[in-house]
């Protein structure tokens, strides 16, 4: 029964999000690019599929299909669906995502480029806000990658490591709020360098459902007390550099290419309130194959590195599992925790519908921790996990899916995502 819910809710949402899933056209109209020429380009979308909702609302009001843009400049492909999930540090949860795709150049020349935004609230009384904004300029001379959230929550923090025990958990209720911002300039192609500003900073923060006994013999309050922390309070402020090399056709959801990046932060005490002076090295890569010619079985794989390679970082700031909403499907944000977090996933992705409406997922993941705190090293213990999902097209021109997918991981952890947007 619960298994025909959860089916059927993704039904619903597919269908709520039909009229709001039109294309946003310019006054004028765009110069002709046939839509072979185009799916060649580096930054256009592929051949469009036959369907998406768009056209499938468009038949249900008997008024044919939607007219099939191509993706010049100028042409804007807005979505807006229904968010919802469940995990141990939410509850279930409920809201609303936009996305909306453009070209801000010549297709032929410029990447897609995407912003995306929501708000959720949740059964356990948090209120989160988000967006992330991916921005090609004309041509590509330079590529814009902002992050920036802000939330009135509540998690539990556990014991350091990836082999933390359920025992050591401890409720928290914090607000927090985080800018990430990064300008890159095209170098060479595929290559771009850039630095920027990151300030995280977490406040408010108080026992949640933890008793104040407990509270003051739970491992975040420790480490707090170790290193010179505030319990009520802590910020991280700094500059970062970073290089990216990017060949996705399309970052949105990719038919192929490798996307691979090393970004280092250091953070200072007192600047814009920071608390410590510390520095972390981020790495990300991403690859995409096609298993078969159609393109319509594909194993995308992803590989994280987060690491704190000097000073001391505040609790709330270090590496941990999910902090992102994408990764660790199957545990709740920041259930594993430490200096050191090293993270790898594989997912096949399939089209389900000869039409590309309907197409499915299954991923594995795996997060190993290392802290010197506990003297667990990288590579002691794991925190494997593992599920499936659904898909919808909800806009083929930009390639945006509307994905429901199930995680289950050790200890009984698991989770339900709907999102827009693939997690890698």
């Amino acid at each position: 029964m619960m298994w025909r819910s959860l089916v059927l809710s993704v039904v619903v949402c597919a269908l709520v999000v039909v009229p709001a899933a039109a294309q946003d056209h310019p006054d004028s109209a765009p110069s002709s690019v046939s839509a072979p020429a185009a799916a060649d380009q580096p930054g256009a979308p592929h051949a469009p599929a036959a369907i998406d909702v768009d056209d499938l609302w468009h038949l249900v009001r008997h008024s044919g299909l939607a007219s099939d843009d191509d993706g010049t400049r100028g042409h804007r492909f807005f979505v807006l669906a229904p968010t919802i999930g469940s995990k141990p540090t939410t509850g279930f949860t409920g809201g609303l995502s936009g996305n909306v795709a453009f070209f801000a150049g010549d297709p032929s020349t410029t990447h897609i480029s995407t912003i995306i935004g929501g708000a959720k609230v949740s059964q356990l009384g948090q209120v989160l806000f988000g967006g992330r904004m991916a921005w090609f300029t004309t041509d590509d001379a330079w590529f814009l990658l902002a992050d920036g959230k802000m939330t009135w929550t509540s998690q539990s923090t556990y014991a350091l490591g990836a082999d933390a025990p359920l025992t050591s958990g401890t409720n928290s209720r914090l607000d927090v709020m985080k800018l990430y911002g990064t300008a890159y300039r095209h170098v060479a192609p595929g290559l771009f360098v850039g630095g920027g500003l990151n300030v995280s900073t977490h406040f408010n923060i108080r026992p949640g459902t933890t008793s104040l006994e407990g509270w003051d013999e739970a491992e975040f309050v420790s480490y707090n007390e170790a290193h010179g922390f505030a319990s009520d309070h802590q910020t991280s402020s700094g500059l970062n550099v970073g290089v990216r090399y990017d060949t996705r056709d399309n970052g949105i959801n990719p038919d192929g290419g490798v996307l691979a990046s090393a970004t280092y932060r250091t953070f200072f005490a007192r600047f814009l309130g920071g608390d410590s002076t510390w520095q972390e090295l981020s790495l990300d890569a991403r690859t995409y194959w096609k298993l078969t010619a159609s393109g319509r079985q594909k194993l995308a794989v992803w590989f994280l590195g987060d690491l704190v390679t000097g000073g001391t970082a505040p609790f709330w700031d270090l590496p941990s599992t999910s902090m992102d909403g994408r990764s660790a499907r199957g545990y709740g944000e920041g259930r594993y925790r430490g200096e050191q977090l090293l993270y790898w996933e594989a997912e096949y992705r399939a089209t389900l519908t000869s039409n590309g409406l309907l197409g499915a997922v299954a991923f594995a993941n795996l997060t190993t921790v290392g802290s010197a705190e506990t003297g667990e090293r990288l590579f002691q213990s794991y925190a494997p996990a593992a599920g499936f999902g659904l898909r919808v097209l909800l806009n083929k021109r930009s390639r945006t899916n509307l994905c429901a997918d199930w995680g289950w991981g050790k200890d009984g952890s698991r989770g339900f995502y709907l999102a827009i947007q693939e997690a890698f």
